[in-house]
């Protein structure tokens, strides 16, 4: 398959596009979506079977349990990210190999933990996300990689897609 054959399998709710302007009820939206995101994820694996979790969502794609490990690893360090430009002036981040964090045996043991680690992870970054500002939401980081700054409030959004794009994984296998 080529990747255009795979793109609505690798993004089943299409690629994340920043809007042109941040509401308030968009902001508002995307904080819900972050708050309810580890119930949502806990109740789309809570009846697969191990095999099931060791099912690609994807021809060349992350297993189910996989998957569930990166949610929490991911937004671990959109958490941190915040507080770091919450902190400081501009920082640049820290970028990390998602792809290959995947292949650590973490990956492989159960999913309780990540289930776990979501949730104290989101309770804590919310309780952040819902104390900011207009200004604070204007503050930004550095991605090293391609140099582009990112404004909080359109991290806020490419997080709860993040969140939303995996559930789709999730939601988008058959079995």
């Amino acid at each position: 398959m080529d990747d255009t054959t795979l793109d609505p399998l690798k993004y089943p709710i299409g690629k994340f596009v920043p809007p042109a302007s941040y509401t308030e009820q968009q902001i508002r939206q995307w904080i819900d979506e972050i708050k309810s995101l580890p119930g949502k994820l806990r109740l789309a694996v809570m009846s697969l079977s191990e095999t099931q979790l060791d099912t690609p969502y994807r021809p060349g794609g992350w297993k189910i349990r996989q998957v569930v490990h990166h949610v929490p690893d991911s937004h671990a360090n959109a958490y941190i990210r915040f507080k770091l430009a919450l902190t400081e002036d501009n920082p640049t981040i820290k970028a990390y190999e998602e792809g290959l964090w995947a292949l650590l045996p973490d990956y492989k043991m159960s999913i309780e933990p990540s289930l776990k680690m979501l949730e104290a992870i989101h309770l804590r970054w919310v309780t952040v996300l819902e104390s900011l500002d207009s200004d604070q939401w204007r503050r930004t980081y550095t991605q090293p990689v391609t140099r582009a700054t990112a404004p909080l409030q359109q991290v806020l959004g490419m997080y709860a897609w993040h969140g939303n794009h995996h559930l789709a994984h999730i939601a988008g296998v058959k079995f």
